[in-house]
């Protein structure tokens, strides 16, 4: 029988957060399927990013892209190829995606491409300001 493998995907600060619940809860109701969280590297250094991997009690992630910083563009792009190259290689039978940042888009994107079901975990809050990059 084949194992189920779950992407979680996330790389900034407020994807860390809605991560957690979701992480667990599938941890308890399936704990022989295979999550894997991946983490793009939109944000990086330490305070903004592994820091919360510990104080949330959640595992490191299995795979880090290191994107790092770049025009929105440029980001989302290296984001999109690293993740396509990755899903590839472990294809993975669902990709969670969370919030509304550069990696939500690539991750989304990059599994819809590849017919890898994408499920979506909480947009955030609409503003509705237009000169906010989460618009």
């Amino acid at each position: 029988m084949t194992r189920i493998r779950i992407h979680l995907v996330v790389g900034a600060r407020p994807n860390f957060m809605k991560l957690r619940p979701v992480y667990f809860a599938l941890r308890s109701l399936a704990p022989e399927w295979e999550l894997e969280i991946v983490h793009t590297g939109q944000h990086y250094d330490y305070e903004l990013s592994l820091s919360f991997f510990e104080h949330l009690e959640l595992p490191k992630p299995r795979y880090f892209l290191e994107v790092g910083s770049a025009s929105h563009g440029l980001q989302t792009a290296r984001a999109l190829e690293r993740l396509e190259a990755l899903f590839q290689e472990r294809t993975p039978h669902l990709v969670i995606v969370f919030g509304d940042v550069n990696s939500t888009l690539a991750g989304a994107l990059a599994a819809v491409k590849l017919h890898i079901p994408v499920a979506h975990v909480e947009a955030g809050l609409r503003s509705f300001d237009l000169t906010m990059p989460e618009e």
